[in-house]
């Protein structure tokens, strides 16, 4: 497997306030990144980071062999939506106003290929949707959203998802939902994906590395097979049972 993402020396935060330092990590086409840490470690603001919305003090960020940390925030986004970007930010961010296949169409990247993702393929990973493709944003579940954006991120057509506590707040019948499809995305589908989440046990699991921050800082690189398999160090690290 060639490499998709490749970090290095990664230093960055808002103004001249420093939140992570020296962050050094490769995604392979394909593979999963799980980033743990606990709150306020700076997950987020390495995910920010590299969608472009941070001050970068240090370091390079490659997607597929090009340099693109020198990129503006609008070109970054643009770029990396036509590159294979599809970012699910913590706050959803979707179109509350507009029913869920405007949600959907308004972002949509056309490719060619039968893999391509279309509204059909879409709905058929999320039928939740499908039932409620006429509704609002508005109208929607905290657990319907967070749907809806993941189904948005992958209408850009990515080759690499980034995903923000997608699990956070959300009932346990949605978390299985969405945890299920999550797996077909990456195991199926072959999407490359970094997921923070909070919930380190069901995130390892469809995971192939893991990356553990603390202060800002990586204290951990693994696989996530070898670092599900130690709850101890998980409970040191974590604090999670």
């Amino acid at each position: 497997m060639s490499e998709l993402l490749e970090v290095s020396g990664l230093t960055a935060g808002y103004a001249e306030a420093v939140i992570i330092s020296k962050i050094d990590f490769v995604i392979k086409e394909g593979e999963t990144l799980a980033l743990l840490g606990r709150n306020g470690v700076g997950k987020t603001t390495l995910i920010n980071s590299l969608i472009g919305v941070t001050q970068r003090h240090a370091g390079q960020i490659k997607l597929g062999g090009v340099n693109i940390e020198q990129w503006s925030p609008y070109e970054r986004v643009r770029k990396l939506a036509e590159g294979g970007i599809g970012w699910v930010p913590q706050e959803r961010n979707i179109f509350k106003s507009l029913t869920v296949h405007e949600n959907l169409t308004a972002v949509e990247r056309h490719v060619q290929g039968q893999h391509a993702w279309t509204t059909e393929r879409v709905y058929h990973l999320f039928p939740r949707l499908l039932e409620r493709q006429s509704n609002l944003g508005s109208q929607l579940s905290g657990g319907e959203q967070q749907m809806l954006a993941v189904a948005r991120a992958l209408m850009v057509n990515p080759r690499v998802l980034l995903l923000d506590e997608p699990l956070e707040g959300l009932a346990p019948i949605i978390v299985e939902e969405l945890l299920h499809a999550l797996k077909k995305i990456t195991r199926n589908e072959g999407i490359s994906a970094i997921i923070v989440e909070q919930h380190p046990q069901m995130i390892l699991s469809i995971s192939d590395q893991a990356l553990v921050l603390e202060r800002g800082q990586v204290v951990l690189q693994e696989r996530a097979e070898v670092l599900l398999s130690q709850p101890a160090l998980l409970e040191r690290l974590l604090g999670v049972q």
